[in-house]
């Protein structure tokens, strides 16, 4: 049992529901009478100030409120202290969640985890670009999917879904093959012009989207999924494809698993979890077992011995 929860939470998380699922988190563990320090960051850098003052306390858990973004960038402090997390999924997307049978409707399902789960480490991936490195949990996205998420981003009208679907539209009437280059663990270069470039810790992106399906957090691996130029017509005909997890059988799409991937284009942009992590060039690697989490025990499992 956990006697001493430190609780961060992102209030905006999930378009504004973070603080409701947050009060109703808290409520809970001073229910199953934990001892509860919480911290709210409403900004990145102050989350991860926020972090860092939590774990130097040494909860026995760390209880985070948030989306796949809100944990990816903290996770480094969190590596470093060795403190397990429990995830209270509160983003839009929430994919970690998904990939780990994770509570992601039931806030009070998801924070009894701190008394009744067990310990599992699973992998991380890395973005190096430029002079810079960052985590990620869930999927790299390069090519077309990056691109309409930075003009998502850049939009400042309409709200919510629509702006998304605005992008989608204005980045297909854009749509042009990218030349990649790509490079797997350590070998050759391969020139293969494509739409995009997905590298996948977790099966699933954008809320359940299974872009890398198959992919395991656990398996010290990471997989790459690459698909062939596509017209705008061909490309829409993959998203049913790709929402029901059949697209790994079309011709157009080349699946492998790999420890590490360079992958450089002209006008390359990577995201992963939300956040734009670089851009031309990038080296992305998996750190094996890097992170604890405190999941459901399923069938008596024992988890893993820490």
């Amino acid at each position: 049992m956990a006697s001493h929860v430190a609780v961060l939470s992102n209030p905006f998380a999930g378009k504004g529901r973070g603080r409701g699922i947050t009060d109703a988190a808290v409520s809970r563990l001073r229910e199953r009478g934990a001892g509860i320090r919480a911290y709210s960051g409403t900004t990145a850098a102050e989350t991860r100030e926020l972090a860092r003052t939590a774990l130097a306390a040494r909860p026995d858990a760390l209880v985070v409120v948030g989306g796949d973004g809100t944990l990816s960038g903290i996770i480094d402090d969190v590596i470093a202290a060795g403190v397990p997390v429990v995830l209270v999924p509160a983003g839009t997307g929430n994919d970690l969640a998904r990939a780990l049978d994770l509570p992601r409707q039931d806030p009070i399902a998801a924070v009894d985890l701190a008394f009744d789960g067990i310990p599992r480490t699973i992998d991380v991936g890395e973005v190096h670009s430029g002079d810079r490195s960052a985590a990620f949990l869930t999927v790299a996205a390069l090519g077309f999917d990056a691109k309409v998420s930075e003009r998502t981003n850049r939009l400042r009208w309409p709200h919510g879904a629509l702006r998304y679907y605005l992008a989608l539209v204005i980045e297909l009437a854009r749509l042009r093959p990218l030349a990649f280059s790509v490079a797997v663990d350590g070998g050759a270069t391969e020139e293969r012009p494509g739409t995009l470039v997905a590298v996948g810790n977790t099966p699933s992106y954008g809320g359940g989207m299974p872009v890398c399906l198959g992919a395991d957090p656990t398996d010290a691996m990471l997989d790459l999924i690459e698909v062939a130029p596509l017209g705008r017509l061909r490309l829409l005909r993959l998203f049913p494809s790709l929402l029901r997890g059949t697209h790994l059988r079309r011709t157009e799409v080349r699946q492998r698993r790999v420890r590490s991937v360079v992958v450089r284009a002209p006008g390359l942009v990577v995201y992963a979890d939300g956040e734009r992590l670089g851009e031309d060039e990038c080296t992305i690697t998996v750190r094996p077992r890097a992170l604890t989490l405190i999941v459901p025990d399923r069938d008596g499992d024992q988890g893993d011995e820490r």
